[in-house]
């Protein structure tokens, strides 16, 4: 259908993806994006580490493992094109016990499966060729995994929605969605807008602005803070490259890593602790309605009953410099606790079904005229211009008449 109207909650990088695709690839169609913030990819994208993750990861055949490599492939053209910082500085995921080889052997047929390019098992000799003052018994190294800056794309991205006709609307916090003959009012406080089609991209509030739309209840949003400790610059040379853990397949967090930022910069983390808001990037930030939300929620008591002995070992991490840099130094041993600085921290939005379940895959559903973007955590920055094709392409799919 020509000449209508979609509509875009929230202006991180997947909903401004989501935005261009819509405005180049359907021409006639106006765009409109609804972002309560005053300034575009403040919250996820803007907290994030900068990692363009190849792929190595994810269940082969799920939308995580599809959407990241042809992801990968489309934001490197398009930094490319756009004078973006796109750097291939390569990732070490390194075993530094013996029992985690089986681990690493696992995780190298997923990667392969997945397409990773050039991507090898390398031993311990060939690890300190890489990186000079790192541990391990052996690695898997990916020289393609490189280091971006996401907010700038985010920014170019909204550029391209504006350039293209399309509208940023900042400081629109939505309030209610109202189904009207043909479409979709969306209204902040008295503010309202009609739209055709609502694409919901909401991070930290999907499930609250999913409710708006009467989708389900589930999943919930649980937000884990991921706190990060910063290398000295004159140790910043400790580290060339990536260099991450062999993750536990029990969580979809990938562990304490070292990364290089495209500012010169090398953090140090994350952890993963529960934050007490759902917009809590410090310790200090606590919602008590966002508190009541989750201990009313029976998922949330599920996933304590069996996560909780890795909580306290992430909180006294969180509170202590030593116990955080404990595990750091298993994969750069020549690290110390004086050689770092506290860092920013980022807040994932990490959904959790009914059963205690943290959901790993991406996971997108469609209410009529409405479709909402449900699970979206790293690496959905890396993924960001192929989940908005994703999207695209079954918006335009399945017209919804209501």
């Amino acid at each position: 259908m020509a000449d209508e109207t979609v509509g875009i909650v929230g202006a991180g990088i997947v909903g401004l993806a989501t935005a261009r695709e819509i405005a180049l690839s359907r021409p006639g169609t106006r765009v409109v994006v609804f972002e309560k913030e005053k300034e575009v990819s403040l919250h996820q994208t803007g907290h994030n580490s900068g990692v363009v993750h190849a792929g190595i990861y994810y269940k082969p055949g799920s939308l995580k493992a599809d959407l990241t490599v042809r992801g990968v492939s489309l934001l490197r053209e398009y930094c490319a094109d756009r004078e973006l910082p796109y750097r291939e500085i390569g990732k070490l995921v390194v075993a530094v016990r013996e029992d985690e080889l089986g681990r690493m052997n696992d995780l190298y047929e997923r990667a392969r499966n997945n397409h990773v390019p050039d991507l090898r098992k390398i031993s311990r000799a060939e690890i300190r060729e890489i990186e000079p003052n790192a541990g391990g018994f052996a690695a898997l190294h990916s020289p393609r995994t490189a280091i971006t800056d996401y907010p700038a794309i985010a920014r170019a991205f909204a550029k391209d929605v504006v350039d293209s006709g399309g509208e940023v609307r900042l400081g629109f916090p939505v309030t209610s969605l109202t189904n009207v003959p043909g479409g979709i009012e969306v209204a902040s406080g008295q503010e309202r807008v009609r739209v055709d089609r609502l694409i919901l991209c909401a991070g930290l509030q999907s499930d609250v602005v999913a409710g708006l739309a009467q989708d389900k209840r589930e999943p919930r949003i649980v937000p884990f803070r991921g706190e990060y400790m910063l290398l000295r610059p004159e140790r910043t040379n400790l580290v060339r490259g990536l260099i991450y853990p062999v993750p536990d397949p029990r969580y979809p967090f990938l562990g304490v890593h070292f990364t290089p930022r495209v500012d010169g910069s090398v953090e140090v983390g994350p952890n993963a602790v529960l934050a007490m808001a759902r917009e809590g990037y410090t310790r200090t930030r606590v919602s008590p309605r966002d508190l009541l939300g989750l201990a009313a929620y029976p998922g949330a008591w599920k996933m304590a009953a069996q996560h909780w002995r890795t909580g306290i070992k992430e909180y006294r991490g969180s509170f202590f410099a030593t116990a955080f840099m404990k595990d750091a130094k298993l994969y750069v041993p020549g690290v110390s606790v004086r050689d770092v600085v506290r860092g920013g921290a980022g807040v994932r939005a990490q959904a959790l079904d009914r059963d205690g379940t943290l959901v790993d895959d991406f996971r997108i559903h469609q209410v009529g005229r409405v479709t909402a973007v449900r699970n979206a955590p790293s690496p959905a920055a890396t993924a960001s211009m192929a989940i908005a094709e994703h999207i695209v392409e079954a918006v335009f799919r399945n017209p919804a008449e209501i």
